[in-house]
């Protein structure tokens, strides 16, 4: 799809999958509990919309309408969490003038509830992300890179449980390899762990040691590639066994609802990811029947 015919629908098409077997109208039916997760990716420092005069995202995107996009969502339901994907930094004057700081006080001010580490957050090298998380009132999740050598030891998160309306929800994050495509001096030490083997070792600490009832995987790694032996979302999906929804970021991808990828298990993995700059907010909706399985439909709504 093209991003500029993308960008015109005010709110693309739902997905609505039963994740457990169920049939739609059983588990609606004898639903109890609504969990909303609300997701950004790559915004790169776009604080401010586009001009009317764009070509492509005319008057579209803003942390301002984000804010009140996100605040009347929260206000129909306030089983809610707020998710950004990485690469939150780079992209506008604002990163270069304030290096971040003003990036994560408008995150805060959203109440974001965490965040995983993209490439471009090491743009002002580790000392410069280190340097901002006094500004993050959010958690900072990373499952594979690993701090212990660096500055950022003790400030990341390798995941998180939330309990939302009694709902244990467990988020884990996954980085890109960084070799190749950012400068070492800016990484320094963070060493990078393969991305699958560390989401089987997470979702399975989350769903038999921690019993989430959901598990969420924030990622950095790109929905997919030509060259089909490079991690990504769409193949991260198929050979988990408990991880219900990856929210992805780095490849820039608009999708106008999330990809339904059959897990070991032949169960559905919702991946979805909202393009970039901030000109979307993804939003999925889980429901709960009294033993606990669960629907989702999800949609990407333009800001």
């Amino acid at each position: 799809m093209k991003r500029r015919n993308f960008i015109k629908q005010s709110a693309a098409s739902t997905a609505l999958v039963g994740l457990s077997g169920l049939s739609l109208h059983s588990c609606l039916g004898e639903t109890k509990k609504h969990i909303t997760i609300l997701h950004t990716n790559d915004v790169h420092s776009h604080i401010d919309p586009f001009p009317k005069s764009h070509s492509d995202f005319s008057n579209v995107g803003g942390v301002a309408r984000r804010a009140t996009l996100v605040d009347s969502i929260r206000k129909e339901n306030p089983n809610t969490l707020l998710f950004d994907a990485g690469d939150i930094f780079q992209g506008t004057p604002y990163f270069n003038f304030y290096g971040g700081e003003l990036e994560f006080k408008l995150m805060s001010m959203l109440k974001y509830d965490a965040a995983t580490i993209g490439n471009h957050d090491f743009d002002n090298g580790i000392e410069g992300l280190l340097a901002q998380m006094p500004n993050a009132e959010f958690d900072l999740i990373s499952s594979n890179y690993d701090f212990s050598d660096t500055v950022m030891d003790g400030h990341v998160k390798s995941y998180k449980i939330y309990t939302v309306d009694g709902i244990k929800i467990g988020v884990y994050a996954l980085g890109i390899a960084l070799e190749g495509l950012v400068d070492p001096k800016m990484y320094r030490e963070t060493v990078y762990q393969d991305p699958y083997e560390v989401a089987i070792d997470m979702e399975r600490r989350l769903k038999e040691d921690e019993d989430c009832q959901l598990i969420i995987c924030l990622s950095h790694i790109g929905y997919d590639y030509e060259i089909k032996d490079r991690p990504n979302d769409l193949a991260l999906a198929a050979i988990t066994q408990y991880t219900d929804l990856i929210i992805g970021g780095h490849t820039h991808t608009f999708l106008d609802k999330p990809t339904l990828v059959k897990n070991k298990m032949d169960r559905v993995v919702l991946v979805n990811q909202v393009g970039c700059f901030g000109l979307n907010l993804g939003r999925i909706d889980f429901y709960f029947d009294l033993d606990k399985n669960r629907t989702a439909e999800g949609v990407s709504i333009m800001v």
